[in-house]
């Protein structure tokens, strides 16, 4: 199959959020997060990360997206969950795209969202009322970032694989989304998805996201199944502790990934996003993996001549 950008073999991206507090400046008057999104972009396009994203700056994945939709307050649903008036990420986003050529929109999947949220509406008797129309209102939002130039949209659902939410109403509400947009689709799962993984692989998208190194038995749950034109997102960088992985561990997943998928079908990336770690500690995963697949890279080309 053809690489996920042309000429590009195993791109390099990022889940996600990124570690950028907000700064005082005179442009901060107006927007105080506005330096924090510069300095995410700057240290991942300056890390050599292929698909980067805004940096997820503004907050946590519940509170960024629940606190603009209307029908919650707070952490409560009041009422029923409508799409905002504008959309909620889309500043950040296309600023991103200005800076650099390949820019993935997020939005938090509605299972994360519907389960982050507390039920004080006679609206709706239990989070599977509640999703589906999450689930309306973030494909108002999909549109609006694929309108951005964004390449990619992606869905974080890391609640999937815990078995907490319905699997049936969380794999409907990311088609909905899916559905919505002509840009190319990512679910990110966390955790262990070798139980969930055949739900998965039927759903319309073209990139699915996992972790493979705090769950190296995601990459062996592949075995022999049919991926027809999916990508798969594969994370070799343990996103869960600020120690830094020797290059030849990072390496070592990434050619197991290669040996399974090929290295036409692989997008490379942490487990997950880096909000948690330092500044210092994001830049030296993001550094340490853009340094490996670069190796890797000129000895995948050493094998064709």
């Amino acid at each position: 199959m053809d690489p996920f950008i042309p000429d590009i073999i195993l791109p390099t991206t990022v889940v996600g959020s990124y570690p950028a507090e907000p700064q005082r400046s005179i442009k901060s008057l107006l927007d105080p997060f506005h330096g924090a999104v510069k300095k995410a972009v700057d240290c991942q396009i300056n890390a050599g990360i292929t698909i980067i994203s805004d940096g997820q700056v503004r907050g946590d994945m519940i509170g960024v997206f629940a606190s603009k939709l209307p029908g919650v307050r707070g952490s409560d649903v009041i009422g029923r969950i409508m799409p905002p008036d504008r959309a909620i990420t889309i500043s950040d986003t296309s600023y991103a795209v200005k800076k650099h050529p390949y820019v993935k929109g997020i939005i938090t999947g509605p299972s994360t969202l519907a389960y982050g949220l507390h039920i004080n509406s006679k609206q709706y008797r239990n989070r599977d009322e509640l999703i589906p129309d999450i689930a309306s209102s973030l494909a108002v939002e999909a549109k609006a970032l694929a309108g951005t130039g964004a390449i990619m949209l992606q869905i974080d659902e890391p609640i999937l694989s815990t078995g907490a939410a319905s699997l049936e109403t969380g794999t409907d509400a990311v088609r909905m989304i899916a559905d919505a947009v002509s840009i190319p689709v990512c679910l990110h799962a966390c955790g262990n998805i070798s139980h969930i993984l055949d739900d998965l692989i039927r759903l319309p998208i073209s990139i699915l996201d996992f972790e493979g190194s705090q769950n190296p038995e995601n990459l062996e749950s592949f075995s022999g199944k049919e991926l027809k034109d999916k990508y798969i997102g594969y994370g070799v960088v343990d996103s869960s502790t600020q120690v830094l992985e020797s290059p030849d561990e990072v390496k070592k997943r990434l050619w197991k990934g290669i040996d399974i998928f090929g290295p036409e079908r692989i997008l490379v990336d942490p487990d997950c996003g880096l909000r948690m770690h330092t500044p210092e500690s994001a830049y030296a995963k993001l550094t340490r993996l853009t340094t490996v697949v670069g190796e890797v890279r000129k000895e995948l080309e050493s094998e064709k001549s």
